[in-house]
Parts: C-alpha cells; structure tokens; sequence
C-alpha cells in the first residue's frame, strides 16, 4: 500500500515539477518577446518627436479664434445661399461656391488675427 502511495505522489511531483518548468518557460518566452519589442521600439522612436495628444485648444484666445471663425464660415455660407436663392442659372450658382472657396483662405489671413 505504501509502495503504490509513493509512486503515486512521485507521480504527482513529477507532474507538477513538469507545470513548473513549463510555466517558467512560458515566461522566459513572453520575457525575451517584451524585450525584444522594447528594443525595437526604443530603435524606431527614438527618431521620431515626441507625441503630443491632439485635442482643442483651451482658453480665451482659443475660444475667440474659434468663434470668429466660425462666424466667418457662417458668413460664407450665407452668401452661398443668398446667391443660390437670388440667381436660377448653375453658372452662377458654381461661380460663387468656386470664389468663396478660393476667397476663404484670402479672407481668414486678413480677417482674423494671427495666433
């Protein structure tokens, strides 16, 4: 009875000690890819700048130089439709969507102020 006892056990040692070693390998492998990823990417960004998050502009300047252009896009507009409404011909309907767009650009650099 104790005979079998004990193989037994060695058995479930052994099993156990073969968990052991398998995990502990599983964990070499998963260290060696980090720290080749790592390397690789302190290779590739170490050329690059640094990242900055891309959001809004924050504060009053911000909001002032948003507000007016959005004031002017809205002016814009405006004349898009007035002009849509007042004239039937497509000709001059495109004449004036073509102007305002190559206008705008011309009209933001003089209206509004430079940051």
């Amino acid at each position: 009875m104790s005979k079998e006892r004990a193989k037994r056990r060695a058995a479930r040692e052994h099993e156990a000690a073969l968990r052991v070693a398998a995990r502990a390998a599983q964990a070499e492998r998963r260290e060696r890819r980090l720290a080749r990823r790592r390397g690789l990417q302190r290779l590739t960004t170490d050329r690059l700048p640094r990242w900055r998050p891309v959001g809004r502009d924050t504060g009053l300047l911000a909001r002032r130089r948003r507000l007016r252009r959005g004031l002017l896009v809205a002016l814009v507009l405006a004349l898009n439709v007035l002009v849509w409404v007042v004239r039937p011909d497509w000709e001059a309907r495109l004449a004036a969507l073509v102007v305002s767009v190559l206008a705008f650009p011309v009209l933001a650099t003089l209206l509004l102020p430079r940051r």
